[in-house]
């Protein structure tokens, strides 16, 4: 398994660094003049000459990358050129609500998969249902869920808030995490808000993929409570529970994991969807601004760091996956 971890973690900064290249290399060449979105469109010849050797636009690629890399390792993003503000200070707000609401999109998807799992792989009438609702509602795009919600528990029932963080403005925590420094400071209302405004964009991005991980996970354990292990287990005077939890949902754990991995790009992406449609100040509402606006600084900066996010959660489910299943470390 260390051999293992090892190998992955190599790939791992392999990977990182050609996607670091990649977006210094449309951040250059993908179109579009950085300096003249910095400046304006009326700047003169001069200024803008001027501007480039300041920027160090001049410098050969090679100079550039280089420079580039090591304002990153120091945490320096460059200039909104819209805002006019370091990226970096844009960011420090923006980071902890995407983190909170993909935290909560996981562990909606992940609940939502289990529990969901557990009901289709039982015998009956209501099993086979559930098992076409979730062949059918997994490919729900993200922003219809979004829409029903709102229709549903907003605009009918008038039980969920659909826009915003909080009614009560922001956190004075240190996380920037709403519910966690509600909890930590003892504001329970101020938590509790924050849950009830993070639970449409959350179930809208993870319901998804939550039905397809239990489509996946209910035939594994389909299979495995009715295999020849299952059976000694329940011979030997194991309860159903512990045939369930210690046996059938290890060996069904693995082609759920792998699927896992490839949903983790999926509700990344639904999460710039979301933040928008529920007005949630994270860096997929900042990323489209950006793209809007033709800033350059910023789309590079938030789409390097989604892009390493979805590069090292892969990584930690490959890590999950061969503590599971053995034979995909050989």
């Amino acid at each position: 398994m260390l051999r293992f971890a090892v190998r992955r973690t190599v790939a791992l900064f392999f990977v990182l660094l050609v996607l670091v290249v990649l977006v210094f290399l449309i951040s250059r060449y993908g179109g579009g003049d950085p300096v003249r979105g910095y400046l304006g469109a009326n700047a003169s010849a001069a200024a803008v000459a001027q501007a480039r050797v300041d920027l160090g636009l001049d410098r050969p690629v090679w100079a550039q990358f280089a420079d580039y890399l090591g304002r990153l390792v120091r945490g320096d993003f460059g200039i909104s050129l819209s805002s006019k503000r370091p990226v970096a200070d844009d960011l420090s707000s923006r980071i902890p609500a995407t983190a909170e609401l993909a935290i909560w999109t996981v562990f909606v998807t992940v609940l939502l998969g289990v529990l969901l799992a557990r009901v289709s792989s039982m015998r009956g009438r209501f099993a086979g249902v559930l098992r076409f609702v979730l062949f059918s509602g997994a490919s729900a795009p993200s922003f219809l869920l979004a829409t029903g919600g709102i229709l549903l528990f907003f605009v009918h029932l008038r039980i969920l808030p659909v826009a915003g963080r909080t009614a009560y403005g922001p956190s004075e925590g240190l996380s920037g995490m709403y519910v966690l420094d509600g909890l930590l400071t003892g504001n329970l209302a101020y938590a509790g808000d924050a849950v009830l405004h993070l639970l449409l964009p959350a179930v809208a991005a993870g319901l998804g993929p939550g039905l397809a991980l239990a489509r996946v996970l209910a035939d594994g354990l389909t299979s495995s409570l009715r295999s020849g292990y299952a059976r000694t287990a329940r011979s030997l005077g194991e309860t159903e529970s512990k045939v369930l939890w210690r046996h059938s949902l290890r060996n069904a754990a693995s082609p759920a994991l792998s699927l896992l991995g490839v949903q983790l790009g999926m509700m990344l992406s639904s999460l710039v969807v979301v933040e928008q449609i529920f007005s949630w100040n994270g860096l997929g509402q900042y990323l489209v601004r950006a793209i809007s606006g033709a800033d350059t600084n910023v789309v590079a900066t938030v789409s390097l760091i989604l892009g390493a996010c979805y590069v090292v959660l892969n990584a930690l489910v490959d890590l999950a996956l061969a503590a599971v299943d053995p034979r995909v470390r050989l």
